[in-house]
This record gives C-alpha cells, structure tokens and sequence, in this order.
C-alpha cells in the first residue's frame, strides 16, 4: 500500500469517528490527498475539511481541527492546520524507515495492481504497407508501446493491433510498378526501401502520363475481383513489408499482439453500409454513401457540421465511394465491431496524430449510434518540428525514415561513447551505443507532453546532464557501480532488517522511491507517459543528491549505516530500471 493511500484509509477512519450523521457524505466519497508542491508545507496535503465544510454545516477551519485532533496518535503523519483549513501532513521518520524496508522488499517498486483491471485494445504504430516508416511514425509507435507496458503492469489486460495499412487505391499502383520496374535483388536487401522507390517512380509517371494512370486503376480493378496474380503481388508486397517494418520493430523492442490491417475487413464492408442505410444512419449522396449528423447536437460541438463564411454546412463522413469502392472511414467502422465482438474490450485506445481529431470524432459518433458499449478514446499527438519550428524535414527536404533516425542516433552515440570511454572493447561500445541512441530517440519522445509539438534536436537528445535517457542511463549505471565496488572489495549485499534514515538526502530518498508507486497510475488518466519520465528523473536527482551527502563504501562508515545506504542504492536501481523499462528503455551494464 502506499503511504499516500494509507494516509487516505486514516482519514478515512478519522472522519469516520466525528460524523455524527454519515449520510451527509456522498456515497463513494474518497478524500483527495495529494503530494505537496513545496516540502516546506510537509509531505501530503489534503482540502478534505473545505469540501466538507459546507455540506456539514462546519466551519472549514473548526472542522480541520476535530480531523487532527482524531488523527493525534497516527505512527503514520503528523498533522497541521493551514489557512482556511488545509491539512498538511509530515511522514514520521519511523513511518519513513518502515516504507524503506517495505519497498526494497516489494518487486514492484511499490506499485499496487489495479482493483479493477479492464481488457484495453492499444492500436498504435499503423504505417502503410509499401512504405518505409519515416520520423513522423515515432510518436505514435513509442507513445502506443509504453502506454501498453504501463497498462499491462497495472494489470490491465492489453491487447496490441497494429493496424497497418495494407488496402487502398495506391496498390494499384504499387502491382502495377511491381510488375514492370522492380529490382528482385534490392527488394531482398530492403524490401522497404525498393518498394518506396518503386511507389515514387510510378507516382512521377502517372504525373507525366495519364494512360499509365489508367492502367494503374485497371490493376486496382483486377486486384479488387480476385485477380491470382495480383493477389499474389499484393500478398508477396505485404508479406516484405511486414519484414521490413519488423527489422524496425525489433531494434525498438516493440511487439504486437496482432497485424490486423486494413484488408482484414474488406468481407465486412459491404454488408456494413447495408446495415448502415437500413439504420437510417448513412444515405445516398451525389452518388456515394455518406453519415450525416443525427442532429442531437450544437452545430459548433457536431463532427458532421462545419462553419465556413459564418454558415454551417453538412460535414459527411464517406463510407461508400461513387465508384463502389471503400475508405478507411468504413474499414474503421468495420474494426470497431469486429474488436466488439471478438476482443470484448471495455476500451480502445487510438494512439493517432491529432490531425486526424475530426475522423476519429465522426468514428466514435457513429460507433455511438451503432450501440457500441466500448469506450473509445483517441490518444491524440502534436507534430515533431525541426529548429526552424517546421515539420522536421532532411538537409535535402524531405521526411526523413525511422530507421535512419534511429542509426543516426546510435552513430552519434558511439562517437560520444569513444570520446568518453576509449578503453571499452569494440563489442562494449557498439552494445552501449546501441541503447543509448534507441533509449535517447525513445525519451526524447515520451519526456514531451503528447498534446504538444517539440522540437527535435540532436545535442539535447544525446547530453549526459539534463532531461534525458543517457542522463537517467548513467544514474542507473552509477548505482550498480557502487554493488560492483562492492564485490570488488569482497562484501557482499543482503538487505538489512532495520534501516537508519540520519540525513535528510536519505529521507527525501525515500520520499522520492515512495512516489513511483503513486505517480505511475496517473499516467493512464490522461494517458501521458511524460509523468513517468518527470518522475524518473526527480527520482534521479534525489539520489545524486543522496550520493553526494552520504558516502556508502567510505572506509570508516559503520555497518548499519552502510547497509541501510545500500539499501538504499539497491531499490534506486530496481525502481529507476523498472520505470525505464515501461518507457521501453534498456540500461547499459556500463557507460
């Protein structure tokens, strides 16, 4: 349990004892205790005794006071009144001392299950088949990935669907250039990056020649019908593609449940708009098949309504084409139901950029009027910027690819690393830069608001001070450091049975360790992994500050006060290699 619901359960118990009639308190009423901003008001503070106040006719202040008068013998907290009637509270030392020894011995970090697991389908990543990933699959790919780590040791079960987009009119086009300018040979050395060049090469000359186009359609046409031979390019186009994106996934650490794409529901389409039409939810219209606004809302707060020139005008969302055919807007419909069914989920996340806010609006409002019991919620990102605060673009202007990201990143790595550490062996450097240029792409991400853009830049990606993964990378480093000293000199680490707690570095420690287990399942509130970054690296800070003040292998230090300063160093290193771990970042052995 930790001490923030411990001190909750106290007051709990306390008000308890001085309501006379406890039907005054709303049914489920569960106190706020909150961690103070400023540590000079203590540790905790809660405002349970101005919420209160009024609707038991107590004045706030007053009522505080019969609070800490009920609280007076607590071995947990002592408490003060503030202002009005804010209660502040101050973790005894003896309190602190039981919650050390509490979390060495806890392999969760102090992190309580949830009481009330739910199934949540995460789907996240999502590229295009035929395409390389390029910088702009980052947020969603990482972003998807730690949120699903974090859920899943919350105990949540979590189901992860790469939704790739593997159907649409482009294939037309990718059969087309498959079967007159493919080079076999590149596509086995990189299949992602011949099929790119081939898609590019066929996209210029459907440019320069309108009969090219057409014959790219009648391709298209052929692959819809059933074609052997298109279905086979198109099967063997998937099947590289996904080999391709895997080679990417797997120097992530990044893995799925499933890759149900975009073709996984072409027999569900047409069926649908039927259900859909008799439903009185899509009509005819100019010849295609279209959702309209059901008219329950403001024009203003409609997804199917949109203002131009001060009107409001039909916003529809197109679930038939005039040409038979179906967009993503009806292989999302398809997907919702068919996750329904078969996954049962009590949610679904979509980790998608926020420029795809008025889709998934329209998505959800016709999920809605389908009677669909799944909570659906759109984990929306802003956009990575370059130095000139525009989407962050090459040298030579274009998008740059994921995995030239990620290679970059490593070679920068090793340069830093043979700078810094010439006397490792080749196969320690290249192992060392290899998680610190993957882990330093990854923080740079989950260390932003989500909701916001940033601006990705090389130098502070990298820096072994400031907010980022080498920094927390080298405070994990430093404290294994201290247990391989230790074996060194021939001690041996067991924990100790009672700890010592004498400086105030130790304390705040602890405070910090404590936190974990409060902090991390609020990022699922608003789904924001950068509260477990902010964390981690509070977490770290307080431990160099611990490190510096209180010496743990110093000749001359006494045994209890070691083996609680080890202790100490030992659950730094559980709860700062866990925390990373959820963010999808590794911790080198040396740095």
């Amino acid at each position: 349990m930790t001490l923030q619901k411990a001190l909750q359960e106290e007051l709990q118990k306390a008000l308890a004892s001085i309501i006379e009639d406890p039907s005054l308190i709303p049914d489920g009423f569960i106190i706020p205790v909150n961690t103070t901003k400023d540590l000079q008001f203590g540790d905790y503070q809660s405002n349970v005794a101005m919420m209160l106040g009024k609707r038991l006719k107590k004045n706030p202040r007053e009522f505080a006071q019969q609070l800490v008068d009920a609280l007076e013998d607590s071995p947990l907290a002592s408490a003060e009144i503030a202002g009005p009637g804010f209660l502040n509270f101050r973790i005894t030392e003896a309190a602190w001392r039981q919650q050390a020894l509490n979390l060495a011995a806890d392999s969760r970090c102090g992190v309580p299950l949830e009481e009330n697991p739910k199934t949540i389908v995460v789907d996240f990543s999502g590229p295009n088949v035929a395409k390389p990933m390029h910088i702009g699959h980052i947020r969603s790919t990482i972003i998807g990935d730690s949120l699903s780590k974090i859920a899943g040791f919350l105990g949540h079960q979590v189901i992860r669907d790469n939704h790739i987009g593997d159907w649409g009119t482009q294939f037309g086009m990718i059969v087309y250039g498959w079967k007159h300018f493919l080079n076999t040979e590149d596509l086995e050395k990189d299949p992602l990056k011949e099929l790119l060049r081939v898609y590019k090469k066929i996209n210029d000359a459907c440019k320069d020649d309108a009969s090219i186009k057409e014959l790219c359609k009648d391709e298209l046409v052929k692959l819809q019908a059933g074609d052997a031979e298109n279905l086979a390019i198109w099967e063997r186009c998937v099947e590289v593609s996904k080999e391709g994106l895997q080679r990417i996934y797997d120097r992530l650490d990044i893995n799925f449940d499933y890759w149900l794409g975009e073709s996984a529901y072409n027999d569900e389409l047409k069926p649908l708009v039927e259900q859909l039409c008799e439903a009185g939810i899509a009509r005819e219209s100019d010849g295609a098949v279209c959702v309209f606004s059901g008219e329950t809302e403001k024009p203003k707060n409609d997804p199917f309504k949109i203002n131009r020139d001060g009107e409001w005008l039909d916003f529809p969302f197109m679930v038939q084409k005039s040409d038979g055919g179906y967009g993503y807007a009806t292989t999302d419909i398809a997907t919702v139901l068919y996750r329904q069914k078969h996954f049962k989920p009590d949610e679904v996340w979509y980790v998608v950029d926020a420029r795809q806010s008025d889709h998934f609006r329209q998505l959800f409002d016709v999920a809605n009027r389908l009677e669909v019991s799944t909570e659906l919620k759109h984990i929306a990102f802003g956009t990575i910027l370059g130095d000139d605060r525009k989407p962050f673009k090459t040298r030579s202007g274009e998008t740059p690819q994921l995995a030239d990201v990620l290679q970059e990143s490593v070679d920068r790595s090793a340069a830093v690393i043979e700078e810094k550490n010439p006397d490792l062996t080749a196969e320690e450097k290249e192992e060392i830069a290899e998680i610190v240029g993957i882990g330093a792409v990854k923080f740079a991400e989950l260390s932003q608001n989500r909701a916001s853009d940033y601006i990705f830049s090389w130098d502070k990606l990298l820096a072994l001070q400031g907010d980022t993964a080498p920094y927390l990378q080298y405070s994990a480093v430093r404290v294994k450091s201290i247990f391989r000293k230790l074996a060194e000199k021939g001690g041996a680490y067991t924990a100790p049975e009672s700890v010592i707690l004498a400086a105030k570095e130790e304390i705040h420690l602890v405070r910090l360790l404590s936190q974990f287990g409060e902090n991390l399942p609020n990022v699922l509130t608003d789904c924001r992994p950068n509260l477990l970054s902010t964390y981690l690296l509070e977490l770290a800070r307080a431990f160099h500050s611990f490190f510096e003040a209180c010496p743990v292998l110093k000749d001359g230090i006494e045994a209890p006060v070691r083996d609680s300063r080890l202790l100490l160093c030992d659950t730094t290193a559980k709860t700062l290699e866990k925390g990373l771990s959820l963010l999808g970042i590794q911790i080198p052995n040396k740095m």
